[in-house]
């Protein structure tokens, strides 16, 4: 038996040309996120934001599905940022001084002021509400190990080492999704589609169909990459290629 081949072709809309270390991604007004240098910065076609803070040394994780709350995660120092939407530093939290025992693998912006953490002390989920500089664990310790982790204001999702990817909402319910194909890169772009590459090339998978795409038509010498709205945005050294690509 041949097994149908199944792609998506992606036509090529926008090519941007940069000077950057790591690509973060695009929000909804078109604004443009990324770090040189592990300073971050915001840009759009009329201003240039930056946010610097050499002293916490690595930029591990940037949130920013809340522009006017976004999240800037320093792992080395257990230490998270929050930015308004010009980045200024509005709040800083060093999980180190925290009375109860802290020490943050993962996290996220979620709703009602709070923040989604992954204790990797105790290995459970939990929110923190940085208003009030409280913490609630809302999951049993989690099994295996994170592999890759995204959130969302009401989602925490992650794949473990062996490819199983779950869901929690914010009361603490787990929800199995499915498992990923090996991946080098992976992004969650709805609650059964991933995009990953592997080994150079971008692949979209739908869980639901139990179907992989292949991705055709798109630069292959990539450092990363990032999906929203139908829009594959592919960083390279030297510039960022936008696609839009069909979704089956």
């Amino acid at each position: 038996m041949i097994a149908q081949e199944h792609k998506i072709v992606a036509k090529q809309i926008e090519m941007l040309q940069t000077d950057i270390t790591a690509f973060v991604g695009f929000d909804g007004m078109g604004n443009l996120y990324y770090t040189k240098n592990n300073v971050f910065y915001k840009k759009n076609n009329q201003e240039l934001w930056q946010y610097k803070n050499v002293s916490l040394g690595k930029i591990t994780k940037v949130d920013f599905q809340n522009q006017l709350k976004i999240l800037l995660f320093y792992e080395n120092f257990n230490t998270i940022i929050l930015l308004d939407n010009q980045l200024n530093e509005t709040q800083k939290i060093n999980f180190s001084e925290n009375t109860t025992p802290i020490v943050v693998l993962a996290t996220g912006i979620a709703s009602q002021n709070r923040l989604w953490i992954y204790n990797s002390l105790t290995q459970e989920v939990g929110l923190f509400d940085f208003l009030k500089n409280t913490y609630k664990t809302i999951t049993p310790p989690l099994r295996g190990n994170l592999k890759h982790y995204e959130s969302d204001f009401n989602t925490f999702r992650w794949i473990d080492d062996k490819l199983n990817w779950y869901s929690c909402d914010v009361f603490g319910k787990i929800t199995t999704q499915g498992k990923v194909a090996d991946y080098d890169q992976i992004q969650f772009i709805s609650n059964q589609e991933v995009v990953f590459s592997k080994n150079g090339q971008l692949f979209l998978q739908d869980l639901n169909k139990d179907t992989i795409y292949t991705i055709e038509n798109v630069n292959k010498s990539f450092k990363n990459f990032y999906y929203k709205d139908q829009i594959l945005s592919i960083f390279t050294n030297q510039e960022i290629t936008n696609y839009k690509i069909p979704i089956p």
